[in-house]
């Protein structure tokens, strides 16, 4: 979506129909309501995965899971343009009218086809409460608030990276999007392919590839058409969230709906945490690349974390 900025608020006042369309008359008021609007997010993202774990095989979780998750992905790849397009053409209020009748949409289409899952009697917020003390759902938590932050680091920064670094031309930043999204959606499947099949080791080797394809967009991204190949290749570091997602169904107990929510949460930790560190090291004078560097060092962090929480559970195996 275009950024706002207070300059943006006359133009608001001057299309006063379209600002009653997005309830937003002002700034403030604009930035209270996108908070209003993030808080459900996780939630949502989190029963939706549990809805559709339940409804395949066994075998099949992660791949139900990485479907849900593909609506993220489908929304990188096409959403965001979309989005930015029309608060161009047509003033954000309209932009923002549209996400809500998307919303509204979705939620109807939820009512009509999604089965009726019966709500468990026994369960309270005491009950749920209680992923916040358990040690594998924290671990766990933790390999996405870390390793997942490579991703972000370098994505974050990716279109001055080409353009200032590989000397990319401002008019392919459309492009570098779509790679991106591209990128996702291959991730997205293949992780949850590799999560059907093992999911104990599937983490591991994907973070290992995302320490891998991160270390080598530091040197692509001297040239344009190496960078853009990386920039597909990192975004498919989100192979990591059908992983998390199940591995998170599997050690989370009684506490299904707060530990699956939470994996949203720590995906945001995630997202200001790369953000944050590439922009340290930018900040202290390193090429702009230098990003992928971070992002490898974050992967890393993520696959000490997942074998530390791995010796704990055997531990608490043979203990």
């Amino acid at each position: 979506m275009s950024s706002i900025s207070r300059a943006d608020t006359p133009s608001v006042a001057s299309h006063p129909r379209l600002a009653e369309l997005a309830l937003a008359p002002g700034f403030w008021s604009f930035v209270g309501l996108r908070f209003i609007a993030g808080l459900p997010h996780g939630a949502y993202f989190g029963v939706a995965a549990l809805v559709a774990a339940a409804a395949v095989p066994l075998n099949q979780r992660a791949r139900a899971v990485g479907r849900v998750m593909m609506g993220l992905t489908v929304a990188i790849l096409l959403g965001a343009p979309l989005g930015t397009w029309a608060g161009n053409e047509f003033g954000w209020p309209v932009a923002f009218a549209a996400v809500g009748g998307i919303a509204v949409t979705t939620a109807l289409m939820v009512r009509l086809f999604v089965p009726f899952v019966a709500a468990d009697p026994d369960a309270s917020p005491v009950r749920e409460l209680g992923a916040l003390v358990n040690q594998r759902v924290l671990f766990t938590l933790g390999i996405a608030s870390i390793g997942f932050g490579g991703m972000f680091a370098v994505f974050s920064y990716v279109m001055p990276t080409l353009t200032r670094q590989a000397g990319m031309a401002e008019s392919l930043g459309p492009l570098v999007l779509a790679i991106f999204g591209v990128g996702t959606i291959i991730g997205t499947l293949a992780g949850a392919r590799l999560a059907d099949w093992n999911l104990v080791r599937a983490i591991p080797i994907i973070l290992l590839w995302c320490t891998a394809i991160q270390v080598l967009f530091f040197f692509a991204a001297n040239q344009v058409g190496a960078g853009l190949l990386f920039v597909g290749l990192v975004g498919t570091s989100m192979a990591l969230g059908p992983t998390i997602q199940t591995r998170l169904m599997d050690v989370a107990g009684d506490a299904q709906t707060m530990a699956a929510s939470l994996n949203h949460a720590a995906f945001n930790m995630a997202n200001a945490l790369g953000a944050w560190l590439a922009g340290l090291v930018i900040d202290q004078g390193a090429v702009w690349s230098s990003t992928g560097l971070v992002g490898a060092a974050l992967a890393i962090g993520g696959l000490l974390i997942f074998l530390a929480g791995r010796r704990v559970e055997k531990g608490a195996v043979r203990g």
